[in-house]
């Protein structure tokens, strides 16, 4: 059987080439055919495995060409250059490499603190312009200094490794960090209040995500401490741009160094010119190791998969076959919008994760529906995350995943129920498919519900209290906000009740905070599935 051929059309190290012959895989290695749209599709058909970086544009075109192609390799994080829908449809596995870059952006955002906190961008221009201002740039130490990390994920940790090494004291937010893994990496986990109230300095280490668009926003950073310091190497949008500038106008926040903006490339910036600011062009992962690395790491996994069926760091759910195809992908969507659900009820940090399988879907490839489940419930605050990473992922964070298998006793030939376990109790949702092979919900925290899941939906437990449904109706057409389903569930009577409601459109905060408001409400939330 002759090996399986790969085609490197971006520029990537020799090393990956090297790894993938060394492996036994055939390799082209054409650096600059991804620029060549019509050549690549003329060529692609040939091959198993397409390695790439972000030059290569991998459309529905490309890969209706790509016939016998089974892996796509992106060296690097960002996928937004492959059209994962149409790889999904055509069953081309796309693979990233989440990690290679981690240790080169946590160490972007520590010389990004040094470079705050000793003011060293202007002092170099003012002293290469002649002059010699030896007291005008009055730095501060870090030594001793409190620093807030958001997002205490993978870079997150390294970076809070690398402060405790410099002698700081690290608190950390993240609802998916646990007391354990806290413990382990030496930080003290804090809500976001008290680390706004408590930090000299503030590194961003999450994705953008619609929890996490402006955490800090002009209401959290009046939270902070005067003459506080902000980091941002994530993700542009983590921060109200404007609300930042006109704080370090007003001389509340001393200083920030952004290396990453809501707009990019970005020509113009609120925080451009200020005399406290100090920026570089999105550079968390421009040096040559990582460059290396990633390089490497996509030349490995694609090798796995190619010759042994392994799967890595895959962004759209893993292969199945074409018998189990139509009877498993219903599942892996419910379990995945279980997940989600629960994820997005998720407030404070999680514990333990239970996954029961009854019926029918225990007979299934209950690991690749656990995956899904874990993706979905991480999502809202991991963006990056996939089905395959998510499992460790998990581990990682210290969260304990249990899973149980057990036969059918009820109305439902299959049940999947998530439940989570976190720092303020245990909630659960379950579902099933339905013979259209429509994912519902079907209970949520022990009240019986009957929903599909939609685009745009409200929440709601309550008080079971006359008049609430006539006040919540009220509230939502007085807002112009149609509703498309409604579905109902109680204990019993007078007792807790819950009302899941499909919408048209997107909610409005200010609508939301109405329901909020209405007697008897105990929680209302958006959902987006």
């Amino acid at each position: 059987m002759s090996p399986p051929r790969v085609l490197i059309s971006d520029a990537l190290s020799p090393a990956a080439v090297q790894i993938f012959r060394d492996r036994g895989v055939a390799v082209d290695f054409e650096p600059d055919l991804g620029r060549d749209k019509d050549r690549l599709a003329a060529v692609i058909g040939g091959y198993d495995g397409l390695a790439i970086r972000s030059a290569t544009k991998v459309t529905a075109k490309i890969l209706g060409a790509a016939t016998a192609l089974k892996v796509i390799g992106r060296a690097g994080i960002g996928v937004d250059n492959v059209d994962i829908p149409a790889a999904t449809a055509r069953g081309v596995i796309v693979m990233n490499t989440p990690f290679g870059n981690s240790i080169t952006t946590a160490e972007h955002a520590i010389a990004m603190m040094f470079a705050l906190a000793r003011e060293i961008p202007a002092a170099d221009a003012s002293t290469q312009a002649g002059k010699w201002e030896k007291n005008r740039f009055l730095g501060v130490e870090i030594t001793g200094k409190t620093l807030g990390i958001i997002g205490c994920g993978n870079i997150g940790a390294i970076v809070a490794d690398r402060a405790i090494g410099l002698k700081m004291r690290v608190v950390a937010f993240d609802p998916f960090l646990s007391p354990e893994r806290a413990l382990d990496l030496g930080v003290e986990k804090v809500e976001l209040d008290e680390l706004l109230a408590r930090a000299d300095m503030i590194t961003l280490h999450t994705p953008l995500t619609e929890k996490t668009r402006n955490i800090l926003s002009a209401e959290s950073l009046a939270r902070t401490k005067p003459g506080i310091r902000i980091v941002n190497c994530a993700r542009g949008g983590l921060v109200d741009e404007v609300a930042l500038r006109q704080a370090l106008d007003s001389g509340h926040v001393a200083g920030a160094a952004f290396d990453v903006f809501t707009t990019e490339p970005a020509t113009e910036n609120p925080l451009f010119g200020h005399p406290h600011v100090v920026c570089t062009p999105h550079l968390g992962a421009a040096t040559s190791e990582a460059q290396e690395n990633v390089a490497l790491q996509v030349a490995e996994q694609m090798s796995d998969y190619l010759l042994k069926g392994a799967i890595s760091n895959a962004v759209n759910f893993p292969s199945i076959t074409a018998e189990e195809a139509p009877k498993l992908r219903p599942y892996i969507a419910l379990a995945e919008k279980l997940g989600s659900f629960a994820g997005q009820l998720t407030e404070t940090g999680l514990e333990t994760v239970r996954i029961t399988y009854q019926g029918d879907v225990a007979a299934m490839k209950t690991k690749a529906l656990t995956s899904s489940a874990i993706a979905g419930l991480l999502r809202p605050m991991l963006a990056d995350i996939n089905v395959v990473s998510a499992p460790s992922v998990a581990k990682e964070r210290g969260i304990v995943v249990e899973e149980m298998i057990r036969e059918a006793d009820g109305d439902y030939d299959s049940l999947v129920t998530v439940g989570v376990t976190t720092e303020r109790g245990d909630r659960s949702v379950s579902g099933t498919v339905f013979a259209d092979g429509k994912p519902r919900i079907v209970d949520i925290k022990g009240l019986k519900v009957d929903a599909e899941f939609a685009p745009s939906m409200i929440y709601v437990s309550n008080d079971d209290k006359p008049g609430f449904i006539g006040r919540f109706a009220t509230t939502l057409g007085d807002a112009g906000v149609n509703i498309a389903t409604f579905a109902l569930g109680r204990d019993n009577p007078g007792g807790s009740a819950i009302a899941l409601v499909q919408v048209d459109g997107t909610l409005p905060a200010d609508v939301l905070a109405s329901i909020q408001g209405i007697p008897g409400v105990r929680q209302a939330k958006r959902l987006a599935f």
